[in-house]
């Protein structure tokens, strides 16, 4: 079983920072790739941010140089900070795991970013 714990989400005024964390129930090193996922009202799920075992990073074009994704294999957490928060970065944003090539979810957090 894979359980997958997010907390940090909340209102933001653009140009703030916030910080996403996610626990796993798993040591994270386990995993194929871990990542944070977000999804507007009306719209499909997309990728933010992933990173893989070794430590390499992947971004959407929209979130690179404003978002960075970590982890912390000792708490086998997961990380992300965002700073320069715009309207657009509305969404409820998702904690994933891959084992085994099956995703996990969490339950996710909304982050709202408004004036």
């Amino acid at each position: 079983q894979v359980q997958l714990v997010e907390s940090g989400g909340g209102l933001v005024q653009p140009g703030g920072s916030l910080r996403l964390s996610c626990a796993a129930s798993r040591i994270i090193f386990r995993f194929l790739s871990l990542g944070w996922y977000r999804q507007a009202p009306g719209k499909s799920r997309e990728l933010v941010a992933t990173i893989n075992r070794i430590g390499t990073t992947n971004y959407a074009d929209s979130v690179k140089g404003r978002f960075t994704i970590s982890r912390d294999n000792a708490e086998n957490a997961v990380y992300l900070q965002m700073y320069s928060l715009k309207p657009e970065d509305t969404a409820v944003y998702y904690c994933n795991a891959n084992l085994n090539n099956l995703d996990y979810w969490g339950q996710g957090t909304q982050v709202t970013v408004s004036s």
